[in-house]
């Protein structure tokens, strides 16, 4: 899609990658870019620092989503595009407690159905519009640190897939953002761990990615190309990959 005239509205847009999102799509000539974050104050601060509109969203609500994409459509017109990409991360295993599962589920899942919800058959009806759906290689791989987050994210992934399968013929693009390690605050601290194996990308490199991916509108948004081979040698040869899996855990035990 040619970002040039569109509107777009970004959630977790006052993070390190929604604020490159934003300066992204800004420059790329979109004729209006709205970021919504959880902090009013955030998105504000951000939105008035690079010239683009700031919302202040709850992505678990699904009030707060349709009183998000009705102020932007207020603003701006139909929304274009609408990157889902709020998110949030929580180290532990199958013992996490419930309140964090369900807040990884209602940000990283929830959050996406609610927007679809409102967008995708009015984007349907009227032939066109892209829905940019952050997962993260952990949707389509796993995190060997983060039960909540390999869950979660693959469930993101199975369901923007749905969407395109159900939507993609009739106007409505889908894409699903995959990344490893990127520098933002998520992984502040944690920049060591096996997410960052193959290096940390800046926000900025992920952006550009994104857009050359979204002009080719193809499904997977993968920045880290080494992702693709990953997930490869995981269809391919499923056992050999949970084994490989296995002893990378196992390494960085030994390590810890």
């Amino acid at each position: 899609m040619d970002i040039l005239g569109k509107t777009v509205a970004i959630t977790g847009g006052a993070g390190g990658i929604g604020i490159a999102m934003a300066k992204r799509f800004k420059a790329a000539g979109a004729a209006g870019v709205i970021i919504a974050d959880l902090d009013a104050a955030g998105p504000a601060e951000i939105a008035a620092e690079i010239g683009v509109t700031g919302i202040a969203c709850d992505v678990t609500s699904e009030t707060a989503i349709k009183r998000l994409i009705a102020g932007a459509e207020a603003a701006h017109g139909d929304i274009d595009i609408f990157c889902s990409n709020a998110g949030v991360f929580h180290l532990g295993d199958e013992n996490a407690p419930d309140d964090q599962w369900q807040l990884n589920w209602d940000v990283h899942v929830m959050a996406h159905i609610y927007a679809a919800r409102d967008l995708a058959p009015k984007m349907a009806a009227r032939g066109g519009g892209y829905l940019v759906n952050t997962s993260s290689a952990a949707g389509v791989l796993t995190h060997i640190d983060s039960a909540t987050y390999s869950v979660t994210k693959h469930a993101a992934v199975a369901f923007a897939e749905w969407l395109s399968i159900t939507y993609g013929d009739r106007g409505v693009k889908i894409s699903v953002l995959c990344p490893q390690a990127v520098r933002t605050a998520m992984i502040a601290g944690r920049e060591g761990e096996t997410a960052s194996i193959d290096g940390i990308m800046e926000p900025e490199t992920l952006a550009d990615a994104m857009i050359a991916y979204m002009a080719r509108e193809e499904f997977y948004i993968l920045p880290h190309k080494e992702v693709r081979e990953y997930m490869r040698r995981r269809a391919f040869d499923p056992e050999r990959w949970l084994g490989g899996m296995r002893r990378l855990r196992a390494k960085i035990a030994h390590k810890e």
